[in-house]
């Protein structure tokens, strides 16, 4: 199967004054569909700039990157905007929602570009926000939630369109490490259940180890390429989201028979 990510020779340098500040010399990526895959490495190493060229939100300097067939790196600014609307999706660590609209219609947002009609999209969106938990605060604005809400607003709203990848920048650098445990775990199920490429950056290695590939960075270039164990990412999962799994896991059928009962 053909990488739905690809990065070739990938170079980015920025001037700062009369200084010439390289932040990413000669990368080499392959992202597979569906994969998880986690970039991670020290402040200053380069993955967020990384993440910025996956997602076309900066040219490079030299390098080309390629989703699917499409070689970004060579679009133009109207092309790679209709591009990110068709195919892809983003989620914020400052949630990025629009204060004067509620959730529903935060979450709608990338359908109306799209051209769904209103009532369509906020059905849809309602939708998104149940499997996050947030079906009932559908009508509420972001000042009227929680910050771990409002992340998870964001998610719905970077899932709500069945994008083919979605990027996101540490995404749980706000909240605590509960509420951290319980947004990753929703947006690693809603990337399986709909099969999206999910590419995230974190600082945070216990993060990295429930994904299917890490990709470490350092001083801009890629100090290791880790496709993860079926098996210990499996053990990983289970640790971290325990709690989590026995709280969402459906309830016994009851199939005691009453005393009094006769078969008819």
């Amino acid at each position: 199967m053909a990488p739905i990510i690809r990065v070739e020779h990938l170079r980015k340098v920025y001037r700062v004054g009369h200084e010439k500040v390289i932040a990413l010399n000669d990368v080499n990526l392959a992202i597979e569909p569906g994969e998880v895959c986690c970039i991670v490495g020290p402040s200053g190493s380069g993955k967020s700039t990384l993440l910025n060229q996956l997602a076309g939100l900066e040219k490079p300097t030299k390098g080309h990157v390629f989703i699917g067939k499409h070689d970004i790196s060579e679009m133009t600014e109207n092309e790679l905007a209709k591009f990110r609307q068709e195919h892809l999706g983003f989620i914020f660590q400052s949630y990025n929602l629009l204060p004067n609209l509620t959730a529903a219609e935060n979450v709608a947002l990338p359908l109306m570009f799209k051209g769904v009609g209103r009532k369509e999209r906020l059905k849809l969106a309602t939708q998104e926000l149940k499997k996050m938990g947030l079906g009932k605060r559908a009508g509420h604005k972001p000042t009227e939630m929680s910050g771990g809400q409002q992340q998870r607003v964001g998610i719905a709203r970077a899932f709500v369109a069945k994008p083919k990848v979605i990027f996101a920048d540490e995404p749980t650098g706000n909240l605590d490490s509960q509420t951290t445990k319980q947004v990753l775990y929703r947006m690693l199920n809603m990337a399986k259940e709909n099969n999206i490429t999910f590419v995230m950056v974190t600082h945070e290695r216990d993060l990295a180890a429930v994904a299917d590939r890490v990709v470490t960075i350092k001083d801009g270039k890629v100090e290791s390429d880790v496709v993860m164990d079926a098996e210990a990412k499996a053990a990983a999962m289970a640790e971290m989201f325990s709690d989590i799994m026995e709280q969402e896991a459906p309830a016994e059928p009851n199939t005691t028979v009453p005393m009094n009962s006769e078969k008819q």
